[in-house]
């Protein structure tokens, strides 16, 4: 029986990827650098947004000059705009009061900059009682290092067989490994299913409804 359930956000919780394609965008044009088609995002992102500022930019441009240059920009606009069309994924509202109501403890561990983390978790989930709230931080080393998995389960006081992590990508099945707790794959992410299928998790599921039996 599972305790503790952590979820990425980007491509698990919410569908963010056309607010973070309109900052990005937004900032790549203001910086006189070329934008993007929305539907390369889904490849930019996951690595926290210097990395998606990086593969953003031209080959011979991704200097940390130029992702200075694009994050100043981008953090203006997006604080703004984060909420524009990002929208949760069917099912995972009735999903985290469902998992609450059953007495599981929740938590999101996320690499979007903590500030956009916290406030798009209010704004979406402010009903929803998460004992942590974790995005990328200043110190902390962003995922696939285990550390932020490691805070929330001292947070938590639970052990790693206690634990499902339930996230889209190669990066998050990662983590879960690397952290060693139990993985959950969602399909319906930013990322295709033979990526998740790399890292080998325990489970992939294709809907929010079919988290429920695992944590049994």
């Amino acid at each position: 029986m599972k305790k503790l359930v952590i979820f990425d956000l980007d491509g698990t919780l919410l569908n963010t990827i056309a607010d973070l394609a309109q900052s990005t965008n937004y900032a790549m044009k203001l910086t006189g650098f070329p934008e993007h088609e929305e539907s390369e995002f889904k490849y930019f992102v996951g690595n926290g947004i210097n990395k998606l500022f990086e593969r953003a930019l031209p080959e011979g441009e991704k200097t940390e000059e130029n992702v200075a240059k694009v994050r100043k920009e981008f953090l203006v606009h997006y604080d703004h705009h984060n909420a524009d069309r990002s929208k949760p994924y069917p099912g995972i509202p009735e999903l985290l009061i469902t998992l609450k109501e059953q007495g599981l403890m929740l938590a999101v561990a996320s690499n979007k900059y903590q500030s956009a983390t916290e406030k798009l978790i209010k704004h979406y989930f402010g009903n929803i009682p998460f004992v942590a709230i974790f995005g990328q931080r200043e110190g902390i080393k962003t995922k696939p290092d285990p550390s932020v998995i490691e805070e929330i389960l001292a947070i938590a006081g639970v052990q790693k067989d206690e634990v499902l992590y339930v996230g889209d990508s190669g990066v998050d099945m990662q983590t879960a490994l690397n952290a060693g707790v139990t993985a959950a794959g969602v399909t319906w992410g930013f990322r295709p299913v033979t990526e998740l299928e790399e890292f080998h998790p325990t489970y992939i599921v294709n809907g929010a409804e079919e988290i429920l039996p695992l944590i049994r």
